[in-house]
């Protein structure tokens, strides 16, 4: 069984112009230390879940320096959306790029599900959630459709035989809300 290892946020932006030491100079050259990390750290046959804010790129097509980043580092990449991932498209078309471009070790879930062994990773961006619902009904209608879509991605997950699931979110779940709920009565792991 590989090691799994959780990262978000890493907002590559090779391509795009979008540095992130616009806050502040800790920020600078911070891919080649991530970069230096990673690999003292990961093993090629370890997993690393990726929650979201992966790349600057708005259009998958101008994520391609991003990917070429990824593709370098060490372990197997499962990358779930996340609020900043303008460059997200139908999970039919990233897989295309994926293929188009020769990255083999990234895959997404979205909806979907990833099984290494014994262990079944999820995945969706989620919501910001409170304990109760948006009163707003665009934000409800939002809200609802990132539960529905946990939920969903939590069978797909249970209907693999895994022993043990880990569910991926950009947005951590309030810890009474109805995503917590969810993924504690599936008895998986977030």
């Amino acid at each position: 069984m590989p090691n799994i290892f959780a990262i978000s946020d890493l907002h590559l932006s090779f391509s795009a112009d979008k540095p992130m030491n616009v806050f502040g100079s800790r920020w600078d050259h911070y891919e080649q230390r991530l970069m230096q990390n990673w690999q003292n750290t990961v093993a090629k046959d370890d997993v690393v879940l990726m929650p979201g804010d992966i790349s600057g790129a708005t259009y998958v097509k101008d994520a391609v320096c991003d990917f070429n980043y990824l593709e370098q580092l060490n372990g197997q990449k499962v990358i779930s959306k996340g609020n900043h991932d303008y460059w997200w498209e139908t999970l039919s078309k990233l897989n295309a790029f994926l293929q188009t471009n020769g990255f083999s070790t990234v895959q997404f879930v979205h909806n979907t599900t990833a099984v290494f062994g014994n262990v079944a990773v999820c995945g969706t961006k989620g919501y910001p959630e409170t304990e109760q619902e948006p009163d707003n009904d665009e934000e409800r209608k939002l809200y609802r459709r990132e539960l529905l879509r946990l939920e969903h991605a939590i069978c797909e997950a249970k209907k693999t035989g895994a022993e043990k699931t880990i569910v991926m979110l950009h947005y951590p779940p309030g810890a009474n809300s109805a995503s917590a709920r969810a993924i504690q009565e599936a008895g998986a792991d977030f």
